[in-house]
């Protein structure tokens, strides 16, 4: 746990400010799920009473600076693991604290369609070894499967790249790269068509909800856990998720906080502890931003209507928060 939350534990009742009298500045990425994640947040933190300033988007190594500085007060974009060297080089837990978890750790990893996976028996990526389950996957022509990859220069580039090598798949299969969406689209259509489709994936992502893994698509495991050697030390245990060693560690979206806000405002501190977004409704979300609504206002929109879909429990949620200022 790199994030500590002891420097805003020690708040006492006379160093509290009243939400009326604060401004709460939030930050974010350009990744367009984190908008409406701070929406939801904020949604909350006006109805506890406090006064919202304009969002900043800002890239991930300046927004922990920013944090860290007392330049943000909060952002939904603190990932573990993955943005340890962000967080270090910010100043790490005496300047940033981290808290709750605004969504459940999402996976990453390889799927191919149930259908396919069913008919087969294929359930592990060292299967494709074996040229004839590759070729069912070969839709150019070449023999080999075609594994629909991202975006060049993405970490996934390197970590496929890798498992291509490590698993054995060299002479069996063809990483595809390009702009991940349009190659998801292409995999998604021969999905329609009744073919058979071999791709990466991580979650939450709007993929997730058009091609519902156990239903539509399965994931695929991995012989034994092998990862660049700049991804640390991960054992089988930081790669499997529900039984299956999916050869990639999953990675928690935390809320991170400038300590000092945190101490004046408990009100505010317990509410980011508490606010959670379900996976499964942020593939939802990510569809609808991905099939056109994306404005601000589409964004805030989205983000009112989770809020009202999730009333109950929003509610349960602000008065644990208010209860924080007694």
């Amino acid at each position: 746990q790199p994030a500590s939350d002891s420097t805003a534990s020690d708040s006492t009742a006379s160093d509290s400010l009243p939400p009326e009298e604060v401004t709460i500045r939030a930050g974010h990425s350009n990744w367009i799920e984190e908008s409406f994640q701070t929406q939801v947040v904020n949604l909350g933190l006006e109805q506890l009473g406090y006064q919202l300033d304009s969002v900043k988007e800002l890239e991930y190594p300046a927004l922990y600076l920013s944090v860290a500085s007392d330049d943000v007060d909060y952002s939904v974009a603190y990932y573990q693991p993955g943005h340890e060297e962000s967080f270090e080089n910010a100043g790490g837990e005496a300047k940033i604290s981290g808290l709750g978890i605004v969504m459940p750790p999402g996976i990453q990893g390889y799927l191919i369609d149930k259908k396919t996976a069913d008919e087969y028996g294929i359930t592990n990526i060292e299967q494709f070894q074996d040229p004839e389950v590759a070729q069912l996957f070969d839709f150019d022509g070449d023999g080999k499967a075609n594994l629909t990859g991202c975006n060049p220069g993405w970490g996934c580039e390197a970590i496929t790249n890798h498992f291509i090598e490590v698993y054995g798949l060299q002479d069996t299969v063809e990483h595809d790269q390009g702009a991940y969406a349009t190659l998801l689209a292409d995999a998604i259509t021969r999905y329609e068509a009744g073919e058979p489709i071999f791709y990466y994936a991580y979650n939450p992502h709007w993929v997730g909800a058009i091609l519902k893994p156990g239903e539509d698509v399965v994931w695929l495991e991995v012989p034994f856990t092998s990862l660049p050697e700049d991804m640390g030390d991960l054992t089988e245990e930081d790669t499997t998720f529900d039984g299956k060693n999916l050869g990639l560690p999953g990675s928690q979206q935390r809320i991170m906080a400038n300590p000092a806000f945190l101490a004046q405002n408990p009100i505010a501190k317990r509410w980011l502890e508490l606010v959670q977004i379900p996976i499964e409704d942020m593939n939802e979300v990510s569809l609808r931003i991905n099939e056109g609504e994306d404005t601000p206002e589409d964004i805030r929109q989205l983000a009112e209507q989770w809020v009202s879909d999730n009333q109950e429990q929003f509610d349960q949620w602000i008065a644990e928060a208010q209860s924080a200022g007694e």
